[in-house]
């Protein structure tokens, strides 16, 4: 921005109020008057002098200073107004008129503006005009999108150096705006070193423009810790302008630092876009932070100023889906879609995305996402949409997308690499599924780009073998001979080198026909010795062994079965805690088979021997109780065939 003085205004220092008492209308001491007043800072006061006075401060006299407190009054529109009224163009008017028309975003008439000054004018502001300049054409290319020109500028300034940077961000050239802010700051240090008066802390402070973009390039490239730590850098500054983006993760401390943005002034110096973007995030921190309700609000705020505008429907469907409301959220952006067919890609495929994520309606996310034209012949589209047909095994669907893209490509980029992948692919899908009969058709377009391709040929020949041989056999003429495609490979020298898993043996040559060396002639054939078997611990050469000690004991003639029945007094057999002391006492067949011996009467022993006594009723025969095992064991033998 240009300083007051620029134009030639001249600032009258001192004047007598006295004057103005004695002639209320004197236009040069009313004039000096809103000039004084204006060097102050009094803009509103400066511009109520003039519109109190407007009989006598005419617009042919006053209007650069009435257009100058209007902008800086942030009244852009009436400040324009108030240019385009005055009766003669001034050079200072066009200085403002330039300025005016970059604060309005018109970006091609302040470039227009700005090239006829530094045409017309020579003075010493012409670097200062050259700045502003490059700042337009950077806003060009960062806003508009638009491929800036060559202006032949030297950068031999840093803000020259810092707007070409900003330009060339523009354009996604991120590592050669790195390098151009790089040079702006070494050139800014040193111009501002050279002033004595200048602390490190305004160095710092005018550090802080060119230190906030190198952090934005590093946010772009994904280097999100030192974009962090130089955002925090810049912050802990505090500097007059907010408007430096974070990217801090921790939601609620991002809430703190947003509000820094509605300080007041911060929102005339942003373009449009920049304070729509804070206003979207403002929204998003708003879902985030689960207060639905004023996300719903800000949303639909920005709906209404841009309706064409995609972020505030997405934050909209984002938010439903946040509540589980998935069949709404796709309502809503198909509303959209129908209302705005022009936007309508990006919230179709977002519409693809939420019927995939609920995982039962994957064919009709396909549908959505064949119904957007202008993406059907893409790779990345046709990758996609293949990959979930075939997750369907809707085969016939998958080669349908292949079909129609491979058509678009013939139709208008014929022969590209593109329309040969894309033949390849569906050539190899059809064979992978069986499909021989509709790949030749591919196959034979493929193979007449490329005769020399031997796999291509090979392919096309194992699907005409099954369809028509005939037509087989020809091609397989074109195949080259097995002496051209066998490889010169010394299989000796394979198989003896380090790598080889097996080494053949090479046999010994002999001097005639199975003619055999006689001992003493050569090298004799050494016998292996037999190893002495090993002998059992408790082996007698004096006794005969078993002959049939090599047989299973089961097989042996002297075998005669398991003993059955309990065995008793063993010891740690038995449930835990029981002792083998008292067993022969507590067992009945024991004490059945044969009575006690009389104790002496009155004795403890008597006690103990006569209450295991049991009564002669009460007794069993003595082999009742292995009669009836015998019994149970033949009519287990005899129940294997009946159940």
């Amino acid at each position: 921005f240009f300083p007051l003085g620029v134009g030639g205004i001249v600032v009258v220092k001192l004047f007598s109020p006295s004057v103005l008492q004695i002639s209320k209308d004197d236009v040069t001491a009313l004039q000096c008057k809103v000039v004084c007043l204006i060097q102050n800072g009094s803009f509103k006061e400066a511009l109520g002098v003039i519109n109190t006075h407007t009989k006598v401060l005419t617009s042919d006299i006053i209007a650069f200073e009435k257009a100058y407190c209007e902008y800086r009054l942030n009244r852009i529109e009436n400040a324009l107004k108030t240019i385009q009224s005055a009766s003669q163009q001034t050079d200072k008017l066009k200085e403002l008129y330039g300025q005016v028309l970059y604060r309005l975003e018109r970006y091609d008439d302040c470039l227009a503006a700005y090239r006829d000054l530094i045409r017309n004018s020579q003075d010493e502001y012409e670097e200062e005009r050259k700045t502003n300049l490059s700042a337009v054409v950077a806003a060009q290319s960062t806003w508009e999108k638009v491929m800036p020109e060559d202006l032949g500028l030297r950068e031999a300034t840093y803000e020259l150096c810092y707007n070409s940077a900003c330009a060339l961000i523009g354009q996604g050239r991120l590592n050669e705006a790195m390098k151009k802010l790089q040079k702006a700051e070494e050139l800014c240090r040193q111009s501002l070193s050279e002033d004595s008066d200048v602390t490190e802390e305004d160095i710092e402070a005018e550090l802080a423009i060119i230190h906030g973009q190198m952090a934005y390039i590093m946010q772009l490239q994904g280097r999100t810790e030192d974009a962090l730590q130089l955002y925090n850098q810049i912050i802990k500054l505090k500097p007059r302008d907010f408007s430096s983006r974070n990217v801090d993760q921790n939601v609620f401390d991002s809430k703190k630092k947003v509000k820094l943005t509605n300080a007041e002034g911060v929102e005339h110096k942003l373009s449009k876009k920049q304070l729509q973007a804070i206003e979207f995030n403002k929204a998003l921190l708003a879902m985030y932070t689960n207060q639905a309700d004023q996300c719903r609000k800000l949303s639909a705020s920005l709906q209404s100023q841009s309706p064409e505008h995609l972020l505030p429907v997405l934050i909209q469907a984002a938010q439903l889906c946040r509540e589980k409301q998935h069949a709404k959220a796709v309502g809503l952006l198909q509303d959209f879609a129908d209302q705005h067919p022009a936007n309508a890609a990006e919230i179709k495929l977002t519409m693809a995305q939420l019927k995939i994520a609920q995982g039962i309606h994957v064919t009709k996310a396909c549908m959505i996402l064949r119904s957007i034209e202008e993406l059907q012949h893409k790779p990345g589209m046709v990758s996609a949409l293949v990959t979930m047909y075939s997750h369907e095994e809707d085969i016939d669907s998958a080669i349908e997308v292949f079909t129609q893209a491979i058509q678009w490509y013939q139709q208008f980029q014929p022969k590209s690499p593109v329309h040969l992948s894309l033949i390849r692919e569906a050539a190899n899908f059809k064979l992978k599924h069986g499909r021989k009969k509709e790949a030749i058709s591919d196959l034979e377009e493929l193979w007449k780009q490329n005769p020399k391709d031997v796999h291509t040929l090979a392919q096309l020949i194992s699907a005409y073998s099954l369809v028509d041989p005939e037509k087989a056999k020809v091609l397989s003429k074109h195949l080259p001979s097995s002496d051209t495609m066998s490889l010169k490979v010394d299989v000796d020298a394979l198989e003896n080198s380090h790598g080889a898993t097996y080494v053949r043996k090479k046999a010994g040559k002999l001097t005639g026909d199975n003619q055999q060396k006689e001992p003493g002639q050569g090298d004799v054939k050494k016998k292996k010795k037999k190893k002495k078997g090993k002998l059992p611990k408790n082996y007698d050469p004096k006794v005969t062994p078993d002959p049939e000690r090599w047989l299973p004991m089961r097989e042996r003639s002297y075998y005669r079965g398991r003993k059955k029945g309990k065995k008793k007094d063993q010891v740690g057999k038995g449930t835990q805690g029981s002792t083998t002391t008292g067993s022969s006492e507590l067992d009945a067949s024991r004490t059945a088979s044969s009575p006690p011996t009389s104790p002496r009467p009155g004795s403890a022993a008597a006690v103990s021997a006569t209450s295991n006594v049991i009564p002669p009723r009460h007794q069993k025969p003595a082999g009742a109780p292995a009669t009836k095992k015998k019994q149970q064991q033949k009519k287990k033998k005899g129940a294997k065939g009946g159940w």
